[in-house]
Parts: C-alpha cells; structure tokens; sequence
C-alpha cells in the first residue's frame, strides 16, 4: 500500500475552517480568524512522532558500565498523546525497564522513545507494545518492561464522561515476564499506580 499525499498547509487549514463552520461557527470572525494557522502549527507539534524513527534514539550505547547487569528503571516519564479514534488528548506516565546484556543507553534516550511513540496517533494497548518491543530489537537486554497509566479524553469529556479514571497497561518481555521475581523488583521500583 501507498504512502498517502500528505495535504500542504493550505488544505489543512481549509479543513480547521471547514471543522469551525460545521461546529456553528464563523471562521471569519476576528477571534477564529488566525484559529486555522494555529491548529495546523499544533498538529505539526503533537504528531511530530511520524517524522522520527525510535529505534535511531537507542543505537548509541555504552558498554564502560563494569560489568553492571542489574535493573535499570526510568519511571514517571511524562507523555501527551492523542486517541487514533477521537483525536482526544490522552495525559499520562510511563515506566520503563530493562535488563541490560553487556550494553547500556542513555536514561533520556529511553523518555524519547516514549515521545516518539506518544506523538502519533494512539491506542495506549500499542503504544505500550510499540515501546517494549522498539527498546527490545534495539538493545536486544536480557527483558523489558513498560507500565503506561494515563487519562483519555475520549472517556473524560465525552461519551460517558467518567473522570479521574486511570488505564493501566504493561507489556513484559524476557526476564520480566519469564522470572516473577525481576517483575515483582519492576513494579516495586515504579510504586504503585494513580500514586501523586
């Protein structure tokens, strides 16, 4: 399959206007008026994810590290993403691990794997697949662990507008899901979920 055309600005923001008059509105009215050029700038921000490739994020490794082969956790990684089927925001945390084999990344390397993933179009369930297995083709450890809690604005401000409700997801792969204790160590060091 094709890689769709993908629309100038000019047809994006004949959309935003279109989406503004379809809502009741007037995109002709002076505070709508620069509303089109700013929706588009913000796309371009939210769903930068597209333009990059994690798996570039992890190919610098370090392998100085004495022979350190223990846990390695990077937790409350913060994230803004939006839901494939509303466009809604979807605000949350990731907690991310994994079980080093001779080699390791840098810790802010792992935050922009999570970014890179965050700034597309999602559902959390792929989204916290698509960073486990990226970190576990990469650096190939010996597992990987990831615990996404977040908020959806598609449950919180429409549909049955339930607030303060958190979805959890985890994807455990190798040690981590292979050996309870690596798991129990994980989830120990992330605390508990919906913690302030």
């Amino acid at each position: 399959m094709a890689d769709p055309v993908k629309p100038t600005r000019e047809e994006a923001e004949a959309a935003v206007r279109t989406l503004l008059s379809w809502a009741g509105d007037d995109p002709s009215r002076e505070g709508l008026i620069d509303t089109p050029k700013r929706v588009a700038k913000a796309y371009a921000d939210w769903f930068s994810g597209y333009a990059i490739d994690p798996d570039e994020y992890l190919a610098r490794t370090f392998e100085e590290v004495a022979g350190y082969d223990e846990l390695i956790v990077l937790r409350d990684i913060r994230f803004e993403s939006h839901c494939e089927h509303h466009m809604a925001p979807i605000i949350g945390r990731a907690h991310v691990g994994y079980l080093p084999d001779g080699k390791v990344v840098g810790i802010s390397k792992l935050a922009r794997v999570v970014d890179a993933y965050a700034r597309r179009l999602q559902v959390q369930e792929k989204m916290t697949a698509q960073i486990a297995d990226c970190i576990q083709r990469v650096l190939q450890p010996r597992g990987v662990g990831v615990v996404i809690e977040a908020t959806h604005g598609c449950m919180t401000t429409r549909g049955v507008h339930k607030r303060g409700v958190a979805m959890i997801t985890s994807k455990m792969m190798g040690g981590f899901r292979e050996d309870g204790r690596t798991r129990a160590e994980f989830l120990q060091f992330i605390g508990s979920p919906s913690r302030s």
